[in-house]
């Protein structure tokens, strides 16, 4: 339960009935409470939040960085791209050593800090985009309150403006199927930091299957 109280607490901006739900339920996942991130009050992830990631955890050797050649840039970009899958990325890796007998360990150190390089500002844009993304969560939950303590208010009057209440409600209603609809898809997008990092430490263990012995 404390960890419930300490949820509710940093999560001022949602619906009560949400916030109450998601923080009993960290109760029951002990494994995930652990893993949220309380400490930035706009990261509305369960995954803990992470902005810099180290190239060096997952390159066990020293890089000198040097320029690359054109098709050596060229498997960099392809193998940057979260459309190209892991067994294709895998195959370009195979199909540029077959082509290149003197790949050694810079060269595909190189490689991998591109690739890096381009995954981890990738990364860091969609952790900014998850940022603005939970304050207008925030904001459009503030709405939605301040609406239902106005309608509240004037039906308490003995004269209620009705034709405002009914506004007030279709409000109501369109903000929170706006919230919902967000909050769904949120549920994606706060999955993507992760998987660009697993993408990152799957091309480093790909490429370093080619390291020269």
């Amino acid at each position: 339960m404390r960890v419930a109280c300490h949820a509710l607490r940093r999560m001022r901006g949602l619906p009560l009935n949400l916030a109450i739900g998601l923080a009993l339920c960290l109760t029951q996942a002990p494994g995930i409470a652990a893993a949220m991130d309380f400490s930035d009050p706009d990261w509305p992830c369960i995954q803990r939040k992470v902005e810099n990631l180290s190239a060096s955890l997952m390159w066990p050797a020293p890089v000198t960085r040097t320029p690359l050649s054109p098709e050596a840039n060229d498997l960099v970009e392809a193998l940057s791209l979260r459309r190209v899958s892991l067994e294709e990325a895998d195959a370009h890796v195979r199909a540029f050593v077959e082509r290149n007998k003197q790949v050694d360990g810079q060269l595909l150190g190189n490689i991998f800090y591109g690739v890096f390089d381009n995954i981890a500002a990738t990364r860091q844009r969609l952790i900014a985009g998850i940022a603005r993304y939970s304050r207008s969560q925030i904001a459009l939950s503030s709405r939605i309150e301040g609406a239902r303590v106005e309608m509240a208010k004037l039906s308490r009057e003995k004269s209620p403006d009705f034709d405002r209440i009914d506004k007030l409600e279709e409000q109501i209603d369109w903000d929170e199927r706006i919230y919902r609809d967000r909050s769904q898809a949120l549920t994606y997008v706060c999955e993507t930091p992760v998987l660009l990092e697993k993408r990152a430490y799957a091309i480093a263990q790909m490429l370093l299957k080619h390291m020269p012995d």
